[in-house]
């Protein structure tokens, strides 16, 4: 198998901690965005929208999406688990990760994309939408703080894929100079966690 990468991506970065809290690993192939690496006819015939992350298998199937690779993952390497052990769990891991895919990456995203001197020239930049998606964003950190009262982690006491996607797209934020701020101490805790793990610089 080949996993093709981009560092700094924020959902790279989530396939590569999973992979790291498994202890799988894999060739590597670091794709350059600056370069248009990915941009390229050979990339492009493996995935034409030209995203990352991808990951190949030995007979030539492509996978994309980071949760569908993570998925997979999961599969193949069953601990520990990090989608969940229990019919509830499981759903309960789905449940926040769509949430925090949803409430706090898209934001993220769009604060990077519409903020960012990186996208200058690189795409059309909406300062207003930049604007408002920084204020959603720190809106749902605040939802996020409350929703962690008490826990350690998303679901039950176990670290899921569920926190590898919320420290993704807070570490974006954070990026994009908007880190969490400081009084909200029950995400504040669980960001210092998370990131505390390992497998946080993978």
């Amino acid at each position: 198998m080949k996993f093709y990468d981009l560092k700094n991506g924020m959902n790279p970065r989530r396939v590569r901690i999973f992979m790291a809290e498994k202890g799988i690993k894999l060739e590597t192939i670091v794709l350059d965005m600056d370069t248009g690496d990915n941009r390229t006819p050979e990339f492009l015939a493996k995935n034409p929208l030209g995203t990352l992350p991808l990951l190949e298998l030995d007979d030539g199937t492509i996978l994309t999406e980071s949760l569908a690779i993570c998925r997979y993952f999961e599969e193949m390497q069953p601990e520990p688990p990090l989608f969940g052990t229990t019919m509830l769990e499981r759903a309960q891991v789905e449940m926040w990760t769509r949430r925090l895919e949803h409430e706090v990456a898209i934001p993220a995203t769009n604060v990077f994309r519409h903020t960012h001197p990186f996208w200058v020239g690189r795409a059309t930049q909406y300062a207003d939408y930049g604007q408002f998606s920084q204020q959603y964003l720190l809106a749902r950190m605040a939802w996020l703080d409350e929703e962690l009262a008490g826990k350690d982690y998303f679901v039950g006491d176990r670290y899921s894929i569920a926190d590898i996607t919320g420290q993704c797209a807070l570490l974006l934020a954070r990026g994009c100079k908007l880190p969490i701020p400081p009084e909200l101490q029950n995400l504040t805790a669980w960001y210092g966690r998370v990131t505390s793990r390992p497998t946080a610089r993978a």
